[in-house]
Parts: structure tokens; C-alpha cells; sequence
């Protein structure tokens, strides 16, 4: 059984070095490119609609792709990663992105968006599983948790920085389309170049082998050793706990404006405001998550606030949508989210996975959930149609699941005994830049 220790509950957390830090930053800019792409897609679609006269099966083509590629990299990349090097994916993948990113923002016409689009979302999702693996294998044992949720905070800021700019910009038209996504080449762009000035050492055999020996994994890269059960049970739980919890997620991430013009009657610009005005409390928590994660309150809160959580949804659900009822529920839904989210699938897969194959393993899951939520994204608006009560139901059902999901993880996989745990081994040296 995998145990993990952690610092006794009153000890305080043993500082970590700040170039470890910038290693997060620069892996965490994989969550914010994904993020910032995934939201610039849904905030300029209408835009290109009318700008390349687009059809309706085009638009959402466009749509589906992003979603669909990512996940297909996600697969594919994580698998490269385990294969050629992590370091050598991990600054190729995020090159290709600022090219796909300059395709998207100097296209002509619907059929070179539509490239680019393939090209970025191909990229980020290679990077996603990539940089997590990176982050995890630089981080020290007492440390890994804060490291690889700082990727968290990068996520959540990818979409207020998003948001904020369709919102200022909202009056542009093309314009402010390309400013939004032009920021995602210099993003990238400025991302790689730091990336490029790391220097991170290979992990020593012998901390490998500790590693693998306390997760009772094999050693290698080959591909049967992602069917055993030292790595498919945590690839399992982890990937049902975030299917379950990326629908709701994922639904109201693509369809969160929607929803409340179409449903709760709010305006365009209300129903803009309203995302904007409590994303930033999602960010602060998430910096609050951070904090604690290598403490067992990480686990307490999840508790609490996965209960949160699916108590938002069923206020969304009894009230079928109505402005105020969606109003109790952003504020609810953002309170939660940091604590029982993302951040909390991030950080239970890199510790239960096996160091040899965590991109592909993490990969995985990533692809087969994002395939999931291509698919239910596609029939989300005709259900919502049909009825958003039934709609808001089924994605409480999800949640709630999520939440049993998440306690099997820690029940099961993470185990807190500081007398009988073995505790990860320590990670790769990274040189200071």
C-alpha cells in the first residue's frame, strides 16, 4: 500500500530554495498557455464568426478542437517525455505552441485559424503532463505538493488574464482578438527562452530506485509498467475523481456566460462581469492551497469543501438556473474550487504515480478526461436547451461523485502515518539559473 509521511500537523514547512520556485513558474506556464488558449478560443469565437464568415459547423469545429488536440497531446507528449527526456520535451512542446499561437492571430481565413488551433492545442497538451513530471521531479520530498500546485495559481491566471482582456477589449472586434491572442506568443515565446537557461540535473539511480520501491512500482519506461497496479490503480482513482469533477468544471468553464445569458437572463455584459468579478477569489485561494498542500490540512479542506462544492450545484439545480440562485453559486463554486479541484488531482498523481512513467501515466489520464469533456461539450448546449434543470443535475451527480472519489484517494492511495510511512525520494538537483 502507498503511504506518503508528511510534516507533523504543528511543525512548521521547511522553506523551499526560490530557483525551485522559478522552476514551477516556468512548468506552471504549461496550465496558464492551456488555460489562456482554451478561454481566448471561447471569447473570440463570436468574433471570427462574423470576421471569416464562418459556418455553424466550423465554429464548432473550432471549438471542439482545441478540447480534442489537447487531449490527443497530452497523450502523446507525455509518452515522448518518458521516452527522449522530459527536459528536451519540455522546450520543444512550448516552441511549437508560440507557433500555433501566431498562426491563430495572423490568419486570413477559418481554414488557418483552424491550423493554428491544431497546432497550439496539440502543444499544450503535450506540455501539461511534461511540466507536471519536471516540477515533480526537481521537488524535494517535504516540498513537492506546494511545487507542483503552484501550477494551479498559473491556470487560474490564465483565465482572469483572458477574461480581462475580452472584457476590456470587448469593443475591438479583430483587433482585440489578435491582442489576446499575440499575448500568447509572447508568453510562450518569453517562457522558452527561460526554459532553454535551466539546467536540470538527472535524477541520481539511486534516488530513482528509492522512489519506485516505496510506490512498489517497477523500474523502467517500458509500457507494461503502466498496466500494474502500482501504477494503474492511481491512474484510475485520480482519473475518475477529475472526469467527474472536470465535467462540472469544464461545462461551466465553456458554457458559464451562456448559460446565464440563455438561462438566467442576464446580459452579455452582466453575465461577463459576473465570471470577472469572482475569479479573483478563486486565484487567492488557490494561493492559500499552495500553502498548505504538504500539510494535512490539504486533505482536511477537501473534506469541507468538497461538500461546498456539491452544495453549489444543487442551489443551481433546485433554483433551474435563475440569476440569483447562479449568483449564490459562482460565489460557493469559487470558494471551493481551489481546495477541491485541479489543483488536488495534480498533486495526488504526482505523488502516487511511478517516477519512470509519470508522463505517460498523468498523460493518460489527462487525454482520456479531456476526450470525455470534447464529448460532453458537444451535446451540452442541446441538453441545456432541452432542460437546464436536468442539465445542472447531472453535473451535481458528477460532483458528488468526484467527492467519493477523492476520499478513495486518500483513504486508499495517500496514507498520513508519520511512524509507518516511507516518504518519497528526494528529487532531482536543479542547478540555479
Amino acid at each position: 500500500m502507498i503511504r506518503f509521511s508528511s510534516a507533523p500537523e504543528h511543525a512548521e514547512q521547511p522553506p523551499i530554495p526560490k530557483h525551485l520556485w522559478k522552476v514551477a513558474a516556468l512548468s506552471g506556464m504549461a496550465s496558464y498557455l492551456d488555460a489562456a488558449l482554451i478561454v481566448s478560443i471561447a471569447v473570440n469565437l463570436a468574433i471570427y464568426r462574423d470576421h471569416y464568415d464562418m459556418g455553424v459547423w466550423m465554429a464548432g469545429a473550432i471549438s471542439a478542437i482545441v478540447t480534442g488536440c489537447i487531449a490527443v497531446g497530452s497523450l502523446v507528449g507525455g509518452r515522448l517525455a518518458d521516452m527522449f527526456g522530459r527536459r528536451r520535451v519540455y522546450n520543444l512542446d512550448i516552441l511549437c505552441y508560440a507557433v500555433g499561437a501566431i498562426v491563430i492571430t495572423l490568419a486570413p481565413n477559418d481554414i488557418v485559424l483552424f491550423v493554428g488551433v491544431l497546432v497550439a492545442g496539440l502543444a499544450a497538451g503535450a506540455d501539461l503532463p511534461t511540466s507536471l513530471a519536471v516540477v515533480s521531479d526537481a521537488a524535494p520530498p517535504d516540498g513537492r505538493a506546494r511545487l507542483v500546485s503552484f501550477t494551479q495559481v498559473m491556470w487560474v491566471l490564465g483565465i482572469v488574464v483572458v477574461i480581462f482582456l475580452g472584457y476590456v477589449l470587448s469593443d475591438t472586434g479583430m483587433v482585440g482578438a489578435r491582442i489576446i491572442t499575440g499575448h500568447l506568443i509572447v508568453a510562450a515565446l518569453v517562457t522558452f527562452l527561460l526554459r532553454a537557461r535551466l539546467e536540470l540535473a538527472e535524477p541520481s539511480e539511486a534516488a530513482q530506485q528509492e522512489e519506485a520501491a516505496a510506490l512498489a512500482a517497477p523500474r523502467g519506461i517500458e509500457l507494461k509498467n503502466v498496466w500494474n497496479r502500482a501504477a494503474l490503480l492511481p491512474m484510475v482513482a485520480t482519473f475518475v475523481y477529475y472526469v467527474t469533477w472536470g465535467i462540472g468544471a469544464n461545462t461551466f468553464g465553456q458554457f458559464g456566460t451562456y448559460l446565464l445569458v440563455t438561462v438566467s437572463g442576464a446580459s452579455q455584459s452582466l453575465a461577463t462581469g459576473i465570471n470577472l468579478a469572482f475569479l479573483p477569489i478563486a486565484l487567492v485561494l488557490t494561493f492559500v492551497f499552495v500553502r498548505v498542500a504538504d500539510t494535512p490540512w490539504r486533505d482536511r479542506l477537501f473534506y469541507v469543501f468538497t461538500v461546498v462544492q456539491v452544495v453549489a450545484f444543487c442551489i443551481a439545480s433546485l433554483t433551474a438556473g435563475a440569476l440569483v440562485g447562479m449568483l449564490v453559486f459562482f460565489v460557493l463554486y469559487q470558494i471551493s474550487n481551489p481546495f477541491a479541484g485541479e489543483a488536488s488531482y495534480k498533486v495526488w498523481s504526482q505523488l502516487t504515480l511511478p517516477p519512470d512513467t509519470r508522463g505517460t501515466t498523468q498523460g493518460l489520464t489527462y487525454a482520456l478526461s479531456r476526450g470525455v469533456f470534447a464529448g460532453v461539450a458537444f451535446v451540452t448546449p442541446a441538453l441545456m436547451d432541452y432542460s437546464a434543470s436536468l442539465l445542472l443535475w447531472l453535473i451535481t451527480l458528477c460532483m458528488a461523485a468526484s467527492g467519493v472519489a477523492g476520499v478513495y484517494v486518500i483513504h486508499v492511495l495517500i496514507r498520513r502515518s508519520p511512524d509507518t510511512a516511507v516518504a518519497p525520494a528526494p528529487g532531482l538537483g536543479v542547478a540555479r539559473t
